[in-house]
């Protein structure tokens, strides 16, 4: 019998706030400078107390409201208990018994919780010294934990990219993997019946692709050892990324480690008592979520499934189709055309740049540049000229298509006149055409196209090369 998999994840994020979680520090994720945004509170100088960052909590509660979470109307916070440099109290405030959100769904996977509490500092170990740079320390810091039903590492890395959008679509934070500001952690066991068997927890996940590697082979790890006779050790292992491969820190600890108990410098919450926080006013907060933006691009304009998922991946692309939609009247028709240049052509300039500019350039350029193709008025060419033109410096299309000579030629005379010169020049590619090779009238067809500078109609240029041909 095959061993079962059972994963659930453990995921934090920074949220985007102007302030750190219990003082007036700056949250700025983007500084450089170390120690540079810090207080006596997020330093942990004794006589010190804690204010609660509103907007944080705001954040949160936004959160359990998309994902159908139960809101919490009595909460409060504890101390967890563990002592390593970057945690200047000796413990973190964070949440145990009452967190702010309990239960929801999110991409078909149960929820348990969502809570608050605050970041370390970060540490760096370098030529056999270590420093902490406490900028990080104190920064509001979302912890969502899933019920253990995931089975399989491509179901959890689907949960984690569509909790990462989420984020981003409520403004909740950037939650960028390769800073830091989402991190991801996977509880791993396997067994031959529905028990659960050891978990093992495996830390330093900076990718998608990293968790559902891990995952991956941590399953064939713990399956064969099993197999072998030997016992999986309830542990906390690390991802080697160069190896592929995790290996082993320490032995896990249980919540009884942390000696969690109420914090007793912050007061006690009902949720209730503050207007803002009901959750009719939150559920009307929140804007179009991913999965209903989804649904509409499909059912309003019977987008194909992959074209869904590349626009809804990012919030930008997303906000930058609406946009170039409204532009074009909602027309299903020209949006799907859009939609097919904003994939194939757009997205590949910016896939070169290795940086997306979707907020730069001008829906409403790009919507005139699609009625311009959908009128025959730009070549497919003409349009990826004038394309390139318009992301690197801006513009009209049409006054672009004029200026390069792109505007697609339809006279049927100046045609002839290519095609004439195009088969006079190409004598051999003519008489396998005749010989019967198809292959021959599609170079012919590419060296009108070249001839006219990508501004000849290509299929008037084919109807008139297979006529001329047939002479």
């Amino acid at each position: 019998m095959a061993f079962r998999p059972t994963i659930g994840l453990e995921i934090h994020a920074e949220l985007r706030t102007k302030t750190k979680m219990f003082c007036d520090s700056k949250n700025d994720p983007d500084e450089t400078r170390p120690n540079v945004n810090i207080c006596p509170i997020c330093l942990a100088h004794p006589g010190t107390l804690p204010v609660v960052n509103r907007e944080a909590v705001r954040h949160i509660l936004r959160i359990g409201a998309a994902v159908g979470g139960t809101l919490a109307d009595y909460t409060e916070f504890d101390r967890k208990s563990y002592f390593y440099p970057d945690i200047p109290k000796g413990y973190q405030i964070s949440q145990y018994e009452r967190p702010l959100v309990s239960g929801g769904m999110l991409a078909d996977v149960e929820i348990t919780r969502v809570h608050l509490e605050e970041d370390t500092a970060r540490s760096s170990h370098e030529g056999g010294k270590s420093v902490v740079d406490f900028n990080r320390a104190g920064v509001p810091l979302m912890e969502l934990v899933t019920e253990p039903v995931i089975h399989d590492a491509e179901t959890a890395g689907r949960f984690a990219r569509e909790l990462q959008l989420l984020l981003r679509t409520l403004g909740a934070g950037n939650a960028n993997l390769e800073k830091g500001e989402m991190r991801i952690e996977a509880n791993i066991s396997v067994s031959k019946d529905e028990r659960f068997g050891t978990k093992v927890e495996v830390k330093n996940l900076n990718s998608f692709r990293s968790v559902e590697r891990a995952i991956a082979f941590e399953i064939a790890r713990q399956s064969a050892l099993i197999e072998s006779g030997g016992k999986v050790v309830q542990e906390t292992r690390g991802w080697d990324e160069t190896k592929q491969e995790t290996f082993a820190q320490r032995l896990k600890e249980g919540s009884a480690d942390y000696r969690y108990f109420p914090e007793p410098d912050i007061p006690k919450f009902l949720i209730s008592e503050i207007p803002e926080f009901s959750r009719e006013q939150l559920v009307a907060s929140l804007p179009e979520l991913p999965w209903d933006r989804r649904r509409r691009y499909e059912n309003d304009y019977g987008l194909k499934d992959a074209d869904v998922a590349y626009i809804t991946a990012t919030p930008d692309r997303a906000h930058f189709f609406d946009a170039v939609a409204r532009s074009l009247g909602d027309d299903a028709d020209l949006v799907r055309r859009a939609a097919n240049y904003m994939i194939s052509d757009l997205g590949g300039i910016y896939a070169k740049q290795e940086t997306e500019g979707w907020s730069v350039l001008s829906p409403d350029a790009f919507a005139t540049l699609i009625r311009m193709t959908a009128k025959g008025e730009l070549s497919s060419r003409g349009a990826k000229d004038t394309l390139a033109i318009l992301v690197e410096h801006g513009g009209d299309p049409e006054a672009i298509a004029r200026e390069r000579g792109l505007i697609q030629v339809n006279d049927p005379e100046a045609l002839a006149k290519v095609v004439d010169a195009v088969l006079t020049a190409e004598p051999a590619a003519v008489a396998e055409y005749r010989g019967g090779k198809e292959a021959a009238l599609q170079y012919l067809l590419g060296k009108a196209m070249k001839e006219s500078r990508g501004a000849g109609n290509p299929q008037q240029f084919r109807e008139l090369l297979a006529e001329k041909l047939a002479q």
